[in-house]
């Protein structure tokens, strides 16, 4: 649901949104072209528009003040030995939703987030097919830009809708069903949808959850943890803790919920016997 525009982001997150939108131009050269699909070593596809998009945000990054660590998808991780004293840096995902790109249905994001003591403090997800651009900052919102300069909109999530309406993940299905109805009960509708856009859907108040179980990355929800907050929603562990980053050695999430409507006793309901 959109607010009047109001307030500009704040500089930083409108700097590291123009980023995302330089990354989005040069993975859609690719997209309109043929390109090759490689795999990768834990079997998920990579294309030379993961690639493109990683080296503009690499320089991107470079070029603002201060400098501070970056860790990718796309690049080698670091081991804990050193990432565990870094108070804050960068967790980027160049291009989330490969399966998305290479299917060609547009749903597929590029994810740029600040750390900060653990918790992600700004967060940019680009659509690049829609050039719909998300930017949230701790504590100052979250906006939605619908094309390369229009005009900035603010965005809240709702109330929960009757029937709850769960965006689903297109590429990765599961055994799902008796967590949401713990959640919702039995009268919900589905919607299949790739990649952050999920989060963003919650945040603009176009959808109320988003249930994952099953594998995710921390650079896959970071950005998109942070706009879904900022816009009155929350991202959830399944024992109802908000999602930390940089707690170890695994960059693996656990199993969570996004939700909107923060009013509601979540952790009650994920416990419930």
């Amino acid at each position: 649901m959109s607010m009047p525009p109001g307030t500009m982001p704040p500089e930083l997150a409108r700097q590291v949104g123009a980023i995302a939108r330089a990354a989005g131009a040069a993975i859609l050269d690719v997209y309109h072209g043929d390109f090759a699909v490689q795999t990768k070593a834990d079997a998920s596809p990579l294309t030379a528009a993961d690639l493109a998009a990683q080296q503009v945000i690499m320089a991107g990054l470079a070029a603002l003040e201060p400098v501070l660590p970056v860790l990718s998808e796309e690049a080698k991780a670091l081991p804990w030995s050193e990432r565990r004293h870094w108070p804050r840096y960068w967790l980027v995902d160049p291009l989330d939703g490969t399966r998305e790109f290479i299917k060609r249905n547009g749903e597929f994001t590029v994810n740029i987030a600040l750390i900060d003591d653990h918790r992600s403090a700004l967060g940019v997800v680009l659509a690049p097919v829609s050039g719909e651009l998300y930017v949230a900052a701790q504590g100052q919102g979250a906006w939605l830009q619908t094309q390369a300069e229009a005009p900035w909109q603010r965005i809240r999530s709702r109330p929960l809708g009757q029937p709850a309406l769960v965006a689903g993940s297109r590429s990765h299905g599961g055994v799902q069903g008796d967590v949401l109805q713990q959640l919702v009960g039995d009268d919900y509708q589905l919607i299949p949808l790739g990649s952050s856009l999920k989060f963003c859907l919650i945040a603009r108040g176009a959808a109320d959850l988003y249930l994952r179980l099953g594998l995710t990355s921390e650079w896959d929800t970071a950005a998109a943890q942070c706009v879904l907050e900022e816009a009155g929603g929350a991202v959830l562990d399944l024992a109802g803790q908000p999602f930390r980053y940089n707690r170890g050695e695994s960059l693996l999430n656990p199993e969570f919920v996004a939700v909107g409507d923060t009013t509601i006793d979540w952790t009650a309901r994920l416990l419930a016997p």
